[in-house]
């Protein structure tokens, strides 16, 4: 896979090792750039085939997921859900990552700072915009369940956030582990996968735990990938795991230990998302060849690139666009056909469309927020203690609307907390050409490996 070899082992955090030269500048993985843009559009083109606002008689709104209660649904979401094939992908990159950092005398909260602002950026930039709008929208009256179904766009979102951030901020601690025994490692994470899925019949919220202990353990099927060596395992081995994880997967649904239905296992998270994984990221170790000749093709690379500098402001902004686009309509005589109907499904297109549309202004104004935030190679890191307390100022509103659902209050709180975190952060210091001050090497660096 052309991989970094793997180091010694190192101190999770400190970051405190002897003096290893720099290393070259990482080629990018288009493979990797494919598989997350294929995850992208994936959840966009579903998002538009479930959210279904229902206006009725007496004035009320409420919400369908149409696609969810289609028959054929559920075999279909074993092979598209495709969130487990995201954190095995960002398995792959943030362990490259973090070693590149390392290896340039980096720390652990040198790599939480910048992928904290990474992530949170443009999430900020959601949430004040939408307080705003929906706080100006209750003053001119629009109907506050038209405003409530616009807040519910924006909480579904937020919940990947914070698995994904949990998930990469725990990279230094994992890579350590993984360094020391890999599958040690991914064998104590599926443990306390497993645990929490026995105990939370009793302690229904103790579930929650495996937004953490799921997603790490995912991601670290993607630490094995990446030090995997090139063209191995063979290809019948590859076929034998995606073969025996389905099955497996079919034997813990089929015995009701566990729902079919993927998307009732994604909310909380359980061990089918492991186990569907697993199958995921061998499909992909297996596709890799296939796949590497397509992404190196001209117009892919291009218009894989493109939607890569911009991936998480769409995925951010794209439901609650959907939500405000299908609420707005509530509100007109334009022509809205009974949910699962066939009219309903002929205008998927056109709503696919709509929502493209109003995601170019949304990419112009905003998309520069995921930009990488660096600064002058002299400037002052930021000390610990600040980016602990980022942390906890962004999980606050996050947890909260986890548990208690998102509200127009707490979408305002969510900005505010949001923003002093990305003040508490500052911005990331760059190396000097020829240097090694900075956690982060010169430009050009590759989207799919920062920081």
């Amino acid at each position: 896979m052309g991989v970094p070899q793997q180091q010694p082992p190192h101190p999770a955090w400190s970051g405190q090792a002897g003096e290893v030269q720099d290393p070259p500048a990482p080629e990018r993985d288009l493979v990797i750039d494919l598989a997350r843009f294929f995850c992208l559009a994936l959840v966009v083109v579903g998002h538009t085939m479930m959210v279904s606002p229902v206006l009725h008689a007496d004035g009320t709104v409420s919400t369908e997921n149409t696609l969810a209660r289609q028959e054929w649904f559920e075999p279909i979401i074993w092979i598209f859900m495709v969130m487990p094939l995201f954190f095995v992908a960002g398995g792959i990159t943030g362990l490259q990552s973090w070693r590149r950092l390392r290896a340039r005398g980096g720390t652990g909260f040198e790599f939480a700072q910048a992928r904290l602002l990474r992530l949170i950026r443009p999430a900020a930039a959601l949430l004040a915009v939408m307080f705003a709008g929906l706080w100006a929208a209750r003053l001119f009256g629009v109907e506050p369940q038209v405003v409530e179904l616009i807040v519910t766009g924006a909480g579904m979102p937020l919940w990947f956030l914070a698995a994904y951030l949990a998930a990469q901020l725990n990279i230094p601690l994992l890579a350590s582990l993984h360094d020391r025994s890999p599958w040690l490692a991914l064998a104590g994470l599926t443990a306390m996968v497993v645990a929490v899925d026995c105990l939370r019949g009793g302690l229904p919220i103790l579930a929650y735990a495996n937004i953490i202990f799921l997603w790490c353990a995912v991601q670290q099927l993607g630490f094995i990938l990446a030090d995997a060596p090139a063209h191995k395992p063979s290809a019948s081995t590859l076929v034998g795991i995606i073969i025996a994880s389905n099955l497996l997967l079919a034997l813990v649904t089929g015995l009701g230990l566990y729902r079919g239905n993927m998307l009732v296992n994604l909310n909380p998270p359980n061990l089918c998302l492991l186990i569907l994984g697993v199958a995921q990221g061998a499909a992909l170790q297996l596709a890799r060849p296939v796949l590497t000749g397509v992404a190196a093709a001209k117009w892919v690379r291009a218009v894989v690139g493109l939607a890569g500098r911009r991936a998480m402001t769409v995925y951010l902004w794209h439901l609650p666009l959907l939500a405000a686009m299908s609420g707005l309509l509530l509100l007109t005589g334009f022509p809205k056909p009974a949910a699962g109907t066939a009219g309903w499904w002929w205008s998927r297109p056109l709503v696919l469309f709509g929502i493209v549309v109003l995601l170019v202004p949304v990419l112009a104004v905003f998309g520069r927020l995921e930009e990488r935030p660096t600064a002058s190679a002299h400037s002052r890191r930021r000390p610990a203690a600040a980016v602990v307390t980022a942390v906890v100022v962004v999980f606050i509103p996050v947890a909260d609307a986890a548990f208690n659902g998102l509200t127009l209050g707490l979408l305002g709180g969510g900005a505010a907390c949001f923003a002093l975190a990305v003040l508490l952060l500052g911005r990331i210091p760059v190396a000097a050409a020829g240097g090694t001050k900075g956690p982060l090497p010169p430009p050009p660096l590759s989207a799919n490996v920062e920081p």
